[in-house]
């Protein structure tokens, strides 16, 4: 008589495996590992969204009952002149904070060198990633300030008047910009440096016996092996333009005049500052500019799709 605690045998006298189980359980442990932030995306990310679009739809001040609208929140965006400015300083942050991928790529393949003091000039590079954006803005409060700062002492050693770059609605979006540049390149050096360290020695090598050297040897066989950490680099300059908030609250709280506005501060001020309590209007600024970024977003993702693709 076969011992019932004794596993199953076939007639090879071989265990038997439980076959289902066990590829189940290969199957669900990849998930099982994802739930947690699976979990925390659906609810801190995908759950906000939706409410942003539907909140969009109402008329609520926070805490009363909200009132159904349907479009006029979006109705009257579309005769807001504040809207626009807003609207354009993003688009001017977008352009201009491009700039940060080139900066970042060139510096990058300056600290990828082995010269004499690297270690210090990494450090340097890297400071402006570590500190707060709040610190951030605050220095360059005082490097512009037209009584004392330092740029009005360097105009001035060369003849130039002062100028009061926060305080001039002519300038005073390009002067904040700026301020964002500098520890955004250092994110990007960052990417760029982490990217150069997979960069394939041979390809290089072959690169230099085909005569490759200088620009070309950048151009054709160093930035297409960078091109996942170019991609990311777009992704997070993108997005970091476009949600400008921080350095605009500490240099300017959105003025003068209301010219330095973005549509993240814009937002703020209808929906939570002391002049607003519009939860419903600013969400339909929130949709806007989440639907901005992702058009962005998508083109950028089509771009390397349609490169893979070509290849």
């Amino acid at each position: 008589m076969a011992d019932a605690g004794a596993p199953a045998v076939s007639r090879h006298n071989k265990p038997v495996k439980n076959s289902w189980w066990h590829n189940n359980q290969q199957s669900m442990t990849p998930w099982l590992f994802l739930a947690p932030g699976i979990l925390f995306f659906l609810f801190y990310v995908i759950f906000p969204i939706y409410q942003s679009f539907s909140l969009s739809f109402y008329s609520w001040d926070g805490l009363g009952e909200a009132e159904y609208v349907g479009a006029y929140n979006y109705e009257e965006l579309y005769w807001d002149d504040a809207f626009y400015t807003s609207l354009r300083n993003n688009l001017i942050w977008l352009v201009m904070y491009l700039f940060a991928i080139p900066a970042g790529l060139f510096i990058a393949l300056f600290l990828n060198q082995t010269v004499t003091g690297i270690r210090l000039y990494k450090s340097l590079f890297f400071f402006p990633f570590v500190i707060s954006q709040v610190v951030v803005g605050l220095v360059f409060t005082w490097f512009y300030d037209p009584t004392f700062g330092l740029l009005n002492h360097i105009l001035g050693s060369v003849g130039i008047p002062p100028i009061n770059v926060l305080g001039d609605e002519n300038f005073v979006t390009y002067g904040i910009i700026v301020a964002g540049l500098w520890p955004q390149t250092a994110y990007c050096m960052i990417l760029y440096l982490t990217g150069l360290n997979a960069v394939d020695p041979e390809q290089i090598e072959a690169g230099r016996l085909d005569g490759a050297k200088g620009l070309r040897m950048l151009w054709h066989i160093i930035i297409p092996q960078l091109r996942p950490a170019t991609f990311i680099a777009f992704v997070v300059t993108i997005i970091g333009a476009l949600r400008s908030f921080d350095l605009i609250s500490v240099m300017t709280n959105g003025g003068p005049y209301g010219e330095s506005r973005v549509l993240s501060f814009y937002m703020f001020e209808v929906a939570l500052s002391e002049y607003g309590f519009r939860m419903g209007y600013g969400a339909s600024i929130a949709v806007v500019l989440f639907l901005i970024m992702l058009v962005f977003i998508a083109y950028f993702l089509w771009s390397m799709y349609q490169e893979e693709k070509a290849r």
